[in-house]
């Protein structure tokens, strides 16, 4: 069994907050009492339990245990008494949501074919996926032209620590068909045991942070056929996500220009996707974000101001927003930063802000800035800029929020150009000093919630003949995958820009002039003749602990890279560019190949 002390306070309280307990020899006992040793009743108090399969449930909906050891009696069917033991606090009270996130982080499909691979003795057959997505993110009245491929570190991390230990597979084991019978049989259970998790796989793909375009492979997966079809789900949904959140976040980074960028998307973003999302957003564009813990996970700052409830406060006591400025500057000298929109922007925020901030100069220290939260954001930095110039305060930021995406930084900009000279504002001091807090509409992907990412069988090692290509066919072309093994390369012009992706075979060498295919549309294709360089953009992924700050370091890295040499028509926010993804006449030969002799079948 597993010890461990519930802190104080902790209860068991409903709704059947789950007890799982097991012998170091893996015989799961039926749990007859609980004794919670509370000295205000004295001890000796008997928790009921209550059996569902192999859990037990407690079912007590009033008592606390308040005391650091839970005392159990348990008995197996011979009524032979065990030990007795500490349990662990997370298992005592409340949900354990490390079954559900993680080996068995998958979908019921993947362990249903699992098995049927093991029956037919086929599960340890090596066989190759490719993971790409078919569409860029479409928003509605705007499209992306790229993506930024992010989430390579938390996914690698989590399939080292993915493990089949004894409550995963009793949990699986405890699964019944319609009559009643076991559905994973327990030769297949001891053998997803003895491989233990994922690490028999090998996986490459385009490292976190570069772009990435549509039915380009940027992750595959090779090893055993079970244990590839089993990882599909969790890869989709860490890889997926991630993208797509950095995808945006690189997108208001082109918006911004120069100017900084704060995620603040946490308190609407999906449940715990909001960690996610906030780490996707750093790779992508973001330079801070304002959740806390993930910001100490990965090495960067969190960073925030404060909310118009702040200000009420002090309203409410009778001292104002100047009295909640003057608190706020008292404690946070050197990082002072004021909403100023509680009230009139104009009229009350940025006076009393800069009353503050002459108070806090004359002590020796210098404000940060203030921020607008409301109101015609372009108008008002415009106004507050000068108001802000004009006594002495240059250098402090202007932070805007309040539904910012790309598109509104971008229209945001250009009123700023047309609206500042008519205040003697130089226009371009003014976005210089603009800092956008980015929420809900990058931490959602708002208008675009999820990309088509998919995880595609496209080789099979058979034993005899080596590594066979696989085909899928529909009557959509761009559905039909592409074969075999392949590589990935990225063309560059002479000008030191990508001008295409292409996929061809994994012995292939490209040599100009040569030929490219599109990637789904028959016999459409080109002749390329010059190029400056060849790259190719797979490279082997390693299973098992990341550095996470240096991940995102490099990733962003890879990022601004590969953003300098992206056509700026394929950048565009609005009607980008298509980027050019092709095959090559060998892999257009091979595929043309198996739909003929598949159709014929």
């Amino acid at each position: 069994m597993e010890g461990g002390t519930p802190g104080v306070g902790d209860t068991v309280h409903g709704p059947y907050p789950t007890v799982l307990f097991e012998m170091g020899s893996g015989f799961r006992m039926p749990i007859l009492g609980v004794n919670d040793g509370c000295p205000r009743r004295g001890g000796g108090f008997n928790l009921p339990v209550a059996s569902s399969h192999d859990l037990f449930s407690a079912i007590d909906g009033e008592r606390a245990l308040r005391v650091g050891e839970v005392v159990l009696a348990v008995h197996d069917d011979e009524s032979r008494v065990w030990s007795v033991i500490h349990v662990r606090q997370r298992n005592l009270y409340g949900m354990d949501r490390s079954l559900a996130e993680g080996v068995l982080f998958t979908d019921q499909y993947q362990l249903t074919m699992s098995q049927l691979y093991f029956r037919m003795g086929i599960h340890e057959q090596n066989a190759r996926f490719e993971h790409f997505f078919r569409r860029y993110p479409d928003y509605g009245p705007h499209e992306a032209g790229y993506c930024i491929t992010a989430g390579q570190a938390w996914f690698l991390e989590w399939a080292a620590s993915a493990r089949f230990g004894d409550t995963e597979l009793d949990a699986i084991r405890s699964q019944r068909t319609v009559t009643g019978g076991q559905m994973f049989g327990d030769d297949f259970l001891e053998w997803l045991s003895d491989v233990g998790g994922f690490g028999a796989l090998d996986i490459t793909g385009v490292p976190e942070g570069r772009v990435v375009h549509a039915n380009v492979p940027m992750t595959v997966v090779e090893g055993p056929l079970s244990l590839a079809q089993i990882i599909e789900t969790p890869l989709l949904n860490q890889l997926n996500f991630q993208t797509l959140i950095a995808t945006k976040a690189s997108r208001v980074r082109v918006a911004a220009g120069g100017g900084s960028i704060l995620e603040f998307g946490m308190r609407r973003a999906a449940d715990r996707g909001a960690t996610a999302a906030s780490r996707a957003s750093l790779v992508g564009g973001a330079d801070y974000t304002s959740a806390v813990g993930v910001s100490h996970l990965v090495g960067f700052p969190p960073k925030g101001t404060h909310a118009h409830s702040m200000v009420q406060v002090f309203m409410a006591m009778g001292d104002g927003e100047l009295g909640a400025f003057r608190a706020y500057a008292d404690v946070y000298p050197d990082e002072c930063l004021l909403l100023v929109d509680t009230i009139d922007t104009l009229e009350s925020g940025v006076p009393n802000a800069i009353k503050v901030f002459e108070e806090l100069r004359r002590k020796g220290h210098e404000p940060v800035g203030i921020r607008l939260d409301s109101g015609d954001l372009a108008h008002l930095a415009v106004r507050s800029s000068a108001m802000l110039d004009a006594a002495g305060f240059e250098d402090p930021i202007i932070v805007l929020s309040s539904g910012l995406d790309e598109l509104a930084i971008w229209q945001i900009q250009n009123q700023i150009i047309e609206e500042a000279p008519r205040y003697g504002t130089d226009a371009d001091r003014v976005i210089s000093r603009l800092v956008y807090g980015v929420g809900t509409k990058m931490a959602t992907s708002e208008g675009a919630p999820n990309l088509d990412g998919v995880f595609k069988l496209v080789a099979y090692e058979d034993g005899t003949d080596g590594w066979l290509p696989a085909i899928k066919l529909s009557d959509t072309p761009a559905k039909v995958v592409n074969p075999g093994r392949k590589k990935v390369l990225r063309l560059y012009d002479e000008r030191g820009v990508a001008t295409a992706d292409v996929l061809a075979l994994a012995d292939e060498t490209l040599e100009t002039p040569f030929r490219l295919n599109h990637h789904s549309a028959g016999r459409v294709s080109r002749v390329v003749d010059k190029v400056s360089e060849i790259e190719d953009l797979l490279e082997p992924f390693h299973i098992g602990p990341v550095d996470q700050e240096k991940a995102i370091v490099e990733a962003r890295t890879h990022r601004d890279s590969d953003m300098e040499r992206l056509d700026p028509g394929v950048m565009r926010l609005v009607n980008p560019h298509v980027y050019h993804v092709s095959i090559s006449d060998r892999l257009f030969a091979l595929k043309q190949e198996l739909i003929n002799d598949t159709r014929k079948t």
